[in-house]
């Protein structure tokens, strides 16, 4: 029986933990990483880099007198919010291009990336807009993005191996919906619509790692964690309070769970199947995750002890439901 996770959808409202999560377990042994966890050798996808792009789109945009085409403004939520199946979309593209080792030659990785966009749009039912661009605002905002579409384009494929036997792939989300809402929450918002914009191959081999904080606590430590000079920092980065309230100001994993067809497990219909996602929790309403931004060889011992027992108690519990898969 294999004793690892294939994938692990590492998921939680913003700054609950999760990079400081995926930084613990980066620096844990391989061999005890497999042993104790049933991860291993981690690779990594995430959609905050989509997110950051979409907001710097519509920045330049915005510059040269061209309308927003992704978020209201520079610090509100999406205009539409179908845009978190968009965002679903490009991982299942990349889980793909990750599988099969898709390396692309282009003359501008911008345009590539806008023609993403733009695809991944509209399995989500928008229309193109990226494409509908004048001439000449589509040639300055790909001129100005060059650079960043270029560098996630070659992180993305430096992280092709020869070989995918015994390693992990960690995707990271976070999603939510508006504060005060009542559950189950209202597609496109939450869980329950994002999962199910997974493709098959996700959803038939994934297990859920769910970190669990409040609301409440969600917004501290996303203030808390903010540097407004690397907003592009997956640890570092900040996301603004109204769409904190409107697009995290609660969210619906624990309703899911305890609704599941199945305990201990997520359901998930979609692509005309029923899918059970294994799920484990890591209980981090009070906060035992921030002292893992520091040097590891600071780390205080008890808390890491303390942390290792309750993420090992969680993955524990989810093996047991993944090896009847």
């Amino acid at each position: 029986m294999k004793n690892t996770f294939d994938i692990v959808l590492l998921l939680a409202l913003p700054a609950s933990g999760k990079s400081e999560v995926r930084r613990f377990l980066a620096n844990i042994e391989p061999e005890r990483l497999k042993k104790d966890f049933h991860i291993g050798q981690n690779m990594q996808l995430d959609d905050f880099p989509y997110v950051h792009l979409m907001r710097r789109i519509d920045d330049e945009l915005a510059k040269i007198g061209e309308k927003r085409l992704f978020f209201k403004a520079g610090t509100e939520p999406f205009l539409n919010p179908n845009d978190w199946g968009t965002l679903v979309n490009l991982l299942n593209e990349d889980y793909h291009d990750l599988m099969n080792r898709n390396r692309v030659s282009c003359k501008s990785a911008a345009e590539l990336l806008f023609m993403r966009m733009d695809r991944a749009a509209q399995i989500a039912d928008i229309e193109p807009r990226l494409a509908r661009l004048p001439e000449e605002a589509r040639v300055k905002l790909a001129a100005a993005l060059e650079k960043e579409a270029k560098a996630l384009l070659e992180e993305k494929e430096s992280a092709y191996a020869d070989s995918y036997e015994g390693k992990t792939l960690v995707i990271e989300a976070a999603r939510g919906g508006p504060d005060g809402s009542s559950m189950p929450l209202k597609a496109p918002f939450g869980y329950q619509y994002s999962l199910a914009q997974f493709c098959p191959e996700i959803l038939e081999k994934a297990v859920i790692l769910y970190i669990w904080v409040t609301p409440e606590e969600s917004r501290r430590k996303n203030t808390a964690r903010t540097d407004p000079n690397d907003p592009g920092s997956i640890i570092n980065h900040g996301v603004p309070m109204s769409v904190m309230l409107n697009d995290y100001g609660c969210d619906d994993m624990k309703y899911l769970e305890e609704h599941s067809e199945i305990k201990d497990t997520i359901t998930v219909h979609a692509h005309g199947k029923t899918y059970h996602l294994p799920i484990g929790s890591f209980d981090n309403r009070v906060d035992r995750t921030t002292f893992l931004r520091g040097d590891p060889k600071e780390w205080d011992a008890q808390k890491v002890k303390d942390i290792t027992e309750s993420i090992k108690g969680a993955t524990d519990k989810i093996f047991a439901n993944y090896s009847k898969k």
